[in-house]
């Protein structure tokens, strides 16, 4: 377990908090996603000492989903060891959240949207974490068989059974976005946040969410706000052994080819004249938008965390620089 931890005194002095839409809630700028980096393929210290430093830097909310790991369920186990040993007097200071959706277990109820899935999968998420309730649960994505009354009434109950305190969906298109906030106003239960994919690579939000999320009053929190590894630094000389592109887990060689490293190059030119990394110019790029709560960063090392984190000590992107940045930021790049 190593020593005791005692959370840093000034974690609260630099970080933005950001309303969630019309709610009560307040989340950080830039939050800790826990999608890679914390299965049982990481050392355990490693992990620990990612989300010690979040929280010493004023990361307040740890993003999880059952299906995260690998193997699926391992981070939440992973996170509830930590918790316990580290959090837990902290625990009202922390928006611990996780979602349900994806494939989880074998046979027809644990995958997608039904009642039985999302109220057993909820159940179990607990029980891993170690925590009576959740902040925040999400559909992790629409269900094209279940009626979203049912996805959503499931999502209610959560709320109605101390088990969440808000509710969420994630992946969710403009339409689908509506139907679930109509079925859940049926509970009188708000939908708090949408958590969509957005970045520079991958700008398909912009056609028809943001302002559906303006009507309903919601907040977003985005998730692979670096492309997955494509907007940093890491493949503009070539492809590390160890990196993501290398293992082919979640993209191959192919995604990094000229087109893509020409804009990439482009983009870092333009991070290293306001003094940023190319990954900070990537945060500063989605949380120009108002409809962005926070964005959604995965840490494999405390010193990556630290570098991301830097985009809360830059200036807000200016209107010349949003326009030089337009010609390379083009949805797409990389996803050969």
């Amino acid at each position: 377990m190593g020593s005791p931890y005692n959370a840093a005194t000034d974690r609260y002095d630099s970080i933005e908090y950001k309303r969630v839409g019309r709610s009560g809630l307040k989340l950080p700028a830039v939050s800790l996603g826990l999608w890679n980096n914390f299965g049982t393929d990481r050392s355990l210290d490693t992990q620990r000492a990612i989300l010690r430093r979040a929280f010493d830097l004023g990361v307040t909310h740890f993003d999880l989903a059952n299906n995260y790991g690998p193997p699926a369920g391992a981070a939440e186990s992973n996170f509830g060891r930590i918790f316990a040993e580290d959090f837990r007097p902290y625990r009202d200071e922390l928006i611990i959240s996780s979602k349900a959706g994806y494939d989880m277990w074998s046979g027809p109820y644990g995958d997608f949207g039904s009642r039985k899935y999302l109220l057993s999968s909820l159940d179990q998420s607990l029980d891993r974490l170690g925590l009576d309730y959740v902040d925040i649960f999400y559909s992790h994505r629409p269900d094209p068989e279940t009626p979203i009354e049912e996805t959503m009434g499931a999502l209610a109950t959560a709320v109605t059974s101390g088990k969440a305190l808000y509710v969420g969906i994630s992946n969710y298109d403009p339409e689908q976005t509506l139907a679930a906030h109509r079925a859940l106003a049926e509970h009188k239960i708000p939908l708090l946040i949408h958590q969509p994919r957005y970045n520079m690579f991958d700008r398909h939000i912009e056609d028809g969410l943001f302002p559906v999320l303006d009507e309903l009053g919601m907040g977003s929190i985005v998730f692979s706000p670096l492309a997955q590894g494509l907007l940093t630094d890491r493949y503009l000389a070539g492809i590390p052994a160890d990196s993501r592109a290398a293992e082919g887990r979640w993209m191959t060689e192919k995604n990094i080819d000229a087109t893509y490293l020409e804009r990439a190059r482009a983009l870092n030119e333009i991070a290293q004249g306001r003094g940023q990394s190319l990954a900070q110019l990537a945060l500063s790029w989605v949380l120009r938008q108002p409809q962005v709560t926070s964005a959604l960063i995965g840490a494999s090392s405390v010193a990556q965390l630290e570098n991301n984190l830097g985009v809360l000590s830059s200036p807000a992107l200016n209107s010349d620089e949003i326009a030089a940045i337009e010609p390379f930021a083009v949805h797409d790049t990389g996803s050969n």
